[in-house]
């Protein structure tokens, strides 16, 4: 065999090879990095579910407290539930862990994908009522500040904004692409606007609401984040009705800033951003995980990556179905 014949089969290889590794690369968009991020938390969920708290009767405490205030109908399945895993505690607690890490291992498994966002959405569902007893919606102590209208809920939402499927050819963010632009515009305005409702129910606009509610997320923090928690109860301290409206309004202002044009849309994205961080931190402690005994984040974490799922593309029209084969292998 000549030089030549072995110099230009090489070339040809990897011309080949080139060529394959270019759609793999282009599959990488900002649907399957939200996926991933979205994987990664439902990994989190899992470790947290594994702590050893969860393995003792105050898991099974937990769960019953949350049927408190619930009507009866909502309230009767959550206590069988809790006395459920109180009674088999050890088996039930380590299914529950497993689901999850199974669900996170199939998001960020490409032939895994669509089975695992699926059962994430059922299981999501499942545990915001016998779990979060609908995450204290129907009780009147829902609030922005306390997980409202339940975290376990916006991962169904990602889920399904998450999808793997292109329902139009252009798109303006990432979450129309499953479901459209008019649905997913309406998911968002929905969720935040109930979240501004939750912030001035009376229980939420109570004058000393809001400092109790952060200022009794200092058990069993670390020291500095125990020092943020007090300066931020101190700060809403006699003005809960005050803190309320101002909380509502800049959550009314978020809820229709997917309406606005892109440029705006940008400003009142970065506003989400920066309120759910807030949510995060001060209200909600970093979803107590740094406490022990916490079984996921919380809302907050969750709702800085829903607004990233909303955050304008830079080109809006979706991948040719070539390059989007996510999870249909499965």
């Amino acid at each position: 065999m000549s030089q030549v014949a072995v110099v230009g089969g090489r070339a040809a290889w990897r011309s080949k090879l080139g060529a394959n590794a270019q759609p793999a690369a282009a599959k990488m968009d900002a649907r399957r990095a939200l996926q991933l991020v979205l994987a990664a938390i439902w990994l989190l969920d899992a470790v947290l579910q594994y702590q050893s708290f969860m393995f003792t009767k105050g898991f099974g405490q937990m769960i019953g407290g949350t049927s408190a205030g619930n009507p009866s109908v909502i309230a009767r399945p959550i206590n069988w539930d809790a006395t459920l895993v109180e009674h088999h505690l050890v088996l039930l607690n380590t299914l529950f862990a497993t689901i999850q890490l199974l669900i996170g291992l199939g998001i960020a498994f490409r032939p895994t994908l669509r089975l695992a966002l699926a059962v994430s959405i059922a299981w999501s569902l499942g545990v915001w009522w016998f779990g979060e007893g609908l995450g204290g919606i129907l009780n009147g102590a829902a609030s922005p500040l306390n997980g409202a209208p339940g975290a376990v809920i916006i991962y169904a939402l990602l889920a399904v904004l998450l999808w793997p499927a292109d329902r139009q050819a252009r798109v303006p963010f990432t979450a129309a692409r499953a479901v459209g632009t008019h649905v997913a515009s309406a998911l968002w305005l929905v969720l935040w606007l109930s979240l501004a409702y939750f912030a001035l129910t009376p229980a939420n606009r109570a004058p000393q609401a809001l400092n109790g509610m952060i200022a009794g997320m200092e058990s069993g923090q670390p020291g500095w984040l125990s020092t943020m928690d007090k300066g931020a109860a101190a700060l809403v301290a006699n003005q809960g009705l005050a803190a309320s409206i101002v909380l509502a309004v800049a959550l009314v202002v978020i809820a229709v800033g997917v309406y606005l044009p892109p440029a705006i849309a940008k400003a009142t994205l970065v506003l989400a951003i920066v309120v759910s961080l807030v949510i995060w931190v001060f209200g909600e402690a970093f979803g107590a995980i740094l406490a022990g005994g916490a079984t996921d984040p919380n809302s907050g974490l969750l709702l800085v990556l829903l607004a990233l799922t909303y955050w304008p593309l830079a080109a809006v029209t979706a991948p040719a179905p070539s390059a989007e084969a996510e999870g249909k292998a499965a």
